[in-house]
């Protein structure tokens, strides 16, 4: 291994440095909170109403699809299965305990502590999967120390953009379209402009999948397609939001699915299926359906929203991801603009136009628990109305639907631009020259940063052009065509 990228030092020293600053975080800023307090259980409280046993189940469909889902996904190269499923796991494990800390300071500090429950690990795999996203940007490229570092910073970025728009903007976005997958797709978008490498336009010996890697990859797929109900639900009110986000859902990844089949046989020159499809554009539902998850738009509505991203995703894969390459100095290597980027942005648009058209008729009063914003203030009439027959109805800002409407506008723009100025802050960072960045030739390869197999087959030949056509149809070739590309 040469030493510019030897791990021997680089990675123990920040391991230890971090664990000593976690070590004092943890020991004076954070204690449990009421539901994990044994000081405050006595004969009066019931064991059964414990939040575990509401936020657990959530808990643990996001931890499959952080650590599986993502880690299978990530996987998808031939030469770099260890690197795609090993760095998931450390990045993630390292982006939620920073993420508990960070996330803590501005949503559960007060009384001079963070106070911790499963709800805090929750919203920290939120923000992990910000970070992992982000990851996807940059897969092949990247040294796992630059992949912490990138974490180390991410998630503070994400943490202040959060508070802000939720505190002084004020959205409604159940499902996370605007601050998970349009902050992760643009911040991850601004650091691989920063990593730009003009070599790599015209394709590497190494950046190519095998039968076994799409099936691993394919696995990610499809536990991150059968637990993202849990995903775009498990913040929304518990009940009747609740059981509509989970239907909604599952209708549009239902449709997305489908349309993702006849797509990829539709533009396949030999009218067959595609894998780089089949893993990527079937998921784009879930991402579309977002923003107006928990609302009453209606299950035609979640099934057309399922079409319109697939058929977005898929275009975007096939068209505007080389054109990115080539003119804009973006080499987005797993398409997160097209299955978080395109994708939260009509989803995004849809939330717009499902608050415009909200009315009582439709809602009833629980249409003010849903849009919590429009609610009304504090002191008015109306209020104490609604109380009576919504209890626990907390004061509103009093907005109309235009109001609302602009400021989900504005949270779109600035959460944007605020990812993609921390992107690209973060890329120069990692950029610098003892981050441990791989070269051009050994990007893709495992063999850089593991001890590999006997039975480890990598590509030491030179870098061959690889066409965009020929990438979309790798994933569909067998082992024989990958060994006669890897003798070029």
């Amino acid at each position: 291994m040469n030493m510019s990228t030897s791990l021997k030092l680089r990675l123990p020293a920040f391991v230890l440095l971090s664990e000593v600053v976690m070590l004092f975080l943890y020991a004076f800023f954070v204690t449990y909170d009421d539901n994990a307090n044994a000081k405050l259980q006595n004969n009066e409280t019931n064991p059964m109403e414990n939040s575990v046993y509401q936020d657990y189940p959530y808990f643990a469909d996001v931890q499959m699809m952080i650590f599986i889902g993502f880690g299978c996904l990530l996987a998808f190269f031939r030469f770099y299965g260890f690197s795609g499923m090993v760095f998931n796991f450390l990045t993630a494990t390292f982006s939620i305990q920073w993420a508990i800390l960070i996330q803590g300071f501005f949503q559960f500090y007060y009384a001079g502590k963070i106070h911790l429950g499963v709800i805090n690990l929750l919203n920290a795999e939120f923000a992990c999967a910000v970070v992992l996203i982000s990851f996807g940007a940059v897969i092949g490229k990247t040294s796992p120390i630059q992949l912490l570092v990138m974490a180390l910073l991410e998630i503070p970025f994400f943490a202040v953009t959060e508070w802000a728009v939720l505190k002084y903007i004020r959205i409604t976005d159940a499902g996370g379209s605007i601050l998970i997958h349009l902050y992760a797709c643009y911040f991850g978008l601004g650091v691989t402009f920063v990593l730009y490498r003009p070599s790599l336009n015209e394709g590497h010996s190494k950046e190519i999948t095998s039968y076994h890697s799409d099936i691993l990859c394919l696995m990610g797929t499809l536990f991150l397609w059968v637990f993202w109900p849990s995903f775009n639900s498990s913040l929304t009110f518990k009940g009747d939001d609740q059981h509509r986000a989970i239907l909604h859902t599952f209708l549009g990844l239902s449709s997305s699915t489908i349309t993702a089949f006849a797509l990829s046989a539709v533009f396949n020159k030999r009218g067959k299926l595609t894998m780089a499809d089949i893993q990527n554009v079937t998921l784009a539902g879930g991402v579309t359906v977002g923003a107006s998850v928990d609302m009453m738009i209606s299950p035609v509505a979640a099934y057309a929203l399922g079409i319109m991203g697939c058929t977005a995703c898929f275009f975007g894969y096939r068209y505007l991801t080389p054109f990115m390459a080539r003119h804009m100095r973006i080499q987005d290597q797993c398409g997160i603009h097209n299955l978080h980027g395109l994708t939260g942005l009509i989803s995004s648009t849809a939330g717009i136009c499902a608050i415009l058209l909200a009315t009582e008729e439709t809602y009833g009063p629980s249409m003010y628990q849903i849009f919590a914003h429009r609610a009304p203030p504090e002191g008015d009439p109306k209020l104490l109305e609604l109380q009576r027959l919504i209890p626990g109805l907390k004061p509103g800002l009093g907005r109309t639907a235009r109001e609302q409407a602009l400021y989900q506008v504005a949270a779109i723009v600035s959460t944007i631009v605020a990812s993609a100025v921390g992107g690209l802050l973060t890329g120069w960072v990692i950029k610098l020259p003892f981050m441990a960045s791989p070269s051009d030739t050994d990007c893709f390869d495992d063999d850089l940063f593991f001890d590999m197999p006997s039975d480890f087959e990598s590509v030491k030949g030179p870098k061959t052009s690889i066409s965009y056509e020929e990438r979309v149809q790798m994933s569909s070739m067998n082992t024989k065509v990958d060994t006669g590309r890897q003798s070029l």
